[in-house]
């Protein structure tokens, strides 16, 4: 895991998203790339609320607005990330080299901010992004497009600055494609942690328990010591169930397959994915 992506968006939010960064970043020596996009006026009027009923002076005012904050947004972003590599001593570099220690660059593109986004997410072994506080220039569905259509793990920040992701990583397991793939591109972080917790909220306790057992003996076998927890359904939400979970482990990582369910209907019904976008109360990465 060589090359973190971090879009950065010039806001209040950003600097719990570069220091899970860098988190995620110091046990591989890690790039980070840190991208902001300067959207056009049109793209960034699509995603203003009410927008569409603005016209004559109106519209004249808020796309004016729009320039400015979009101006002020980039000047912002690339101070945030100027001063956090001074303060960190992260050095600052087009191209990585063979250090041993991370290395960053920054760069600024002008465009889509979704389509350039997803094209550099594509590249890289990780994305780490924060939650949507206001509107940015962004789709409001920008996290969820982000993790069906890059193809890459996305790392949430929380609200709150990490001091370390490779303490205590609990694992949400649920027999499927989705939290399999999310533990394989898991694994390089997995493999730096302190302790490791497979969880599960299971009707079936018996079938579980096997699964949970050969996972155990696979990491055992890497030299990865793993333990299981396997919570009895009691009425209340499975992310509830294990959000509860996450708390009382002291997890610093939560690691998840994303919708295992089709997003409409996780959108419609709720669901673990959508509850972890919007309201985990720590760094969650997740995986499509």
């Amino acid at each position: 895991m060589k090359f973190v992506l971090v879009p950065i968006g010039g806001s209040d939010t950003d600097n719990p998203v570069l220091e899970t960064a860098l988190a995620a970043a110091r046990p591989f020596a890690a790039h980070l790339r840190f991208l902001h996009i300067r959207s056009g006026l049109g793209e960034a009027a699509q995603h203003m609320p009410h927008m569409e009923f603005a016209s004559g002076q109106a519209l004249r005012n808020a796309l004016q607005e729009l320039n400015v904050q979009s101006q002020t947004r980039s000047t912002v972003s690339i101070q945030h990330v100027h001063d956090f590599c001074a303060r960190q001593k992260i050095e600052l570099c087009d191209t990585p080299g063979p250090s041993q220690a991370v290395t960053a660059s920054c760069r600024e593109e002008e465009g889509n901010p979704l389509a350039r986004i997803l094209f550099h997410a594509r590249h890289s072994d990780l994305i780490v992004v924060g939650r949507r506080g206001k509107p940015n220039g962004l789709p409001t569905d920008f996290l969820d497009r982000l993790l069906l259509d890059s193809g890459r793990p996305v790392l949430i920040a929380s609200s709150s600055v990490p001091q370390t992701l490779t303490g205590t990583i609990m694992v949400c397991w649920r027999e499927g494609a989705d939290a399999a793939r999310a533990v394989t591109a898991a694994s390089p972080i997995l493999a730096h942690a302190r302790r490791v917790i497979f969880t599960a909220v299971a009707e079936n306790s018996e079938h579980t328990c096997a699964a949970m057992s050969d996972l155990v003996g696979q990491f055992a076998w890497r030299g990865i010591p793993v333990e299981t927890q396997i919570i009895a359904p009691d009425g209340r939400p499975v992310q509830e169930l294990l959000a509860l979970a996450a708390r009382t482990s002291g997890a610093d990582l939560i690691v998840s397959g994303a919708y295992g369910h089709s997003r409409i209907s996780e959108i419609m019904f709720g669901g673990c994915t959508q509850s972890f976008i919007q309201h985990a109360d720590r760094p969650i990465l997740l995986m499509h």
